[in-house]
């Protein structure tokens, strides 16, 4: 029996597709990659997901597992063809156990849909990603995905206690418990979790749940310089009060914002951070207080603590325009999520300052100063064989010079495709043998995303 009679007898009909024009749709993400799968699966239950492994092997196919395509890396993208399995329809169980402080959930709902069922009981799943309203708890799970929380939270790894996964031979797999302290055996959730669909296809996630704060204050801090902002960030992390959001915007930012609306913010400003705190109520005003005082410092220009809904949103809408005016002034950008120790930061921005000179390639940050994780945006044009030839060497010093910083190249996005080349310069060599010798016992017949997330000299 062919490979696409066999798909047939388990996935029945608006379940599968085959025909090109379909499946198109779900060959690309977020990176701007795009490749045609020769079919396309909806999953429902473990059993499908079984049987789909086991033809896979079979007719040596690669499966490629799919949320809802808001990845930036290309590792949803099938590369080398083979079966994009769509987890969108995966949506079983979304059950909150307050009790114990616990959801169990499938990988097809989204974030926000967790959030408000969480919310109902007054918890919530502190990772909290951007792409929040339409990204899967599968995807987050996959990617690590966190987002502004993560500063005072952790990411998905420090707030899931278990997973049921079925590996690339077609086994099923339950990893952790539905306690906080447990050590037995290797911690496989944490494994599994970030590991981009290549070791195994996650049907279900045991959350750990966080109590909703009862009150939160939104600060905004403006400096004279990015590097005045960035020596406040270490000071507002080296203190108690561990803000709940810690979001930073370079001056290249800045003005690149004000030409499309009006900020309201000092001429000469050249960096800010949003800041967030939350607690209980009859402390929020004394933690407010806490956090300003290590913004305010050399180079602060002022600080604003929203007292109104309406203030809250007025301070936040300077970093909710970036994004529309980064797409609509560079829509072929190279966006980057390295990570350094908050503590090097300033070394970083001065870093980067440098290279833009050098190349002559515009580059814009922000993102999540609280834990390091910069968004470093370099803005070429296509259409331009300057910036496009001078792009690469330039994305290849960034790197240099976040590994020379002890960072990372990733914070959140994840590796793909579009950083696979770079990863030996992070891991050594035999971090990348043991790596790939876990991926060869999950996935025997390399079928599940072959090629993403390690380099082409370790490609198994």
């Amino acid at each position: 029996m062919s490979a696409k009679k066999r798909l047939r007898a388990v996935f029945a009909g608006k379940d599968l597709l085959t025909d090109a024009a379909d499946c198109w749709t779900y060959g690309y993400d977020n990176s701007r990659q795009q490749a045609l799968p020769q079919a396309v699966c909806f999953a429902h239950d473990v059993d499908q997901i079984v049987e789909l492994v086991r033809i896979c092997r079979e007719f040596h196919l690669p499966l490629v597992t799919r949320g809802r395509g808001t990845g930036t890396t290309g590792a949803t993208v099938p590369l080398r063809g083979g079966i994009v399995l769509s987890m969108e329809r995966y949506r079983n169980r979304l059950d909150i156990d307050p009790a114990n402080r616990l959801a169990h959930i499938s990988p097809g709902f989204t974030n926000q849909e967790l959030q408000l069922a969480a919310a109902k009981h007054g918890f919530f799943w502190p990772p909290d990603p951007t792409s929040a309203a339409v990204s899967t708890i599968g995807g987050n799970l996959a990617y690590n995905s966190a987002g502004p929380r993560a500063v005072k939270y952790g990411t998905p790894r420090d707030n899931t206690l278990g997973l049921r996964a079925v590996t690339g031979a077609a086994e099923r797999l339950k990893t952790g418990s539905a306690t906080t302290k447990g050590v037995v055996g290797y911690d496989l959730t944490r494994l599994l979790i970030g590991s981009e669909g290549t070791l195994a296809i996650i049907t279900e996630a045991t959350l750990k749940l966080t109590p909703l704060a009862e009150s939160k204050r939104t600060l905004q801090a403006v400096y004279r310089d990015i590097h005045s902002a960035a020596q406040a960030v270490s000071r507002i992390m080296a203190q108690p009060a561990t803000p709940c959001a810690l979001e930073f915007m370079d001056g290249t930012a800045i003005e690149m914002v004000r030409s499309f609306s009006d900020l309201g913010l000092a001429a000469d400003a050249g960096a800010l951070l949003m800041i967030e705190v939350d607690g209980p109520a009859a402390g929020i005003d004394a933690l407010a207080a806490q956090v300003s005082a290590a913004a305010d410092g050399d180079g602060c220009l002022q600080v604003d603590v929203a007292t109104t809904d309406e203030d809250v949103a007025r301070l936040w809408r300077t970093r909710k325009a970036l994004s529309p005016a980064l797409r609509n002034v560079a829509p072929k950008k190279i966006n980057e999520d390295v990570v350094v120790p908050v503590s090097r930061i300033p070394e970083l921005i001065g870093g980067l300052e440098a290279l833009s000179k050098k190349f002559a390639v515009t580059i814009v940050n922000f993102g999540h100063a609280g834990n390091g994780n910069i968004h470093v945006n370099l803005l070429v044009d296509p259409d331009d064989a300057a910036q496009m030839a001078a792009a690469g060497p330039c994305l290849d010093a960034v790197f240099d010079l976040v590994l020379s910083l002890d960072g990372s190249l990733s914070g959140e996005h994840g590796i793909g495709w579009v950083k696979r080349d770079f990863v030996d310069r992070e891991l050594d060599a035999t971090s990348l043998h043991l790596m790939t010798a876990i991926k060869r016992q999950f996935d025997p017949d390399n079928i599940l995303n072959p090629g993403v997330g390690f380099p082409q000299s370790a490609d198994s």
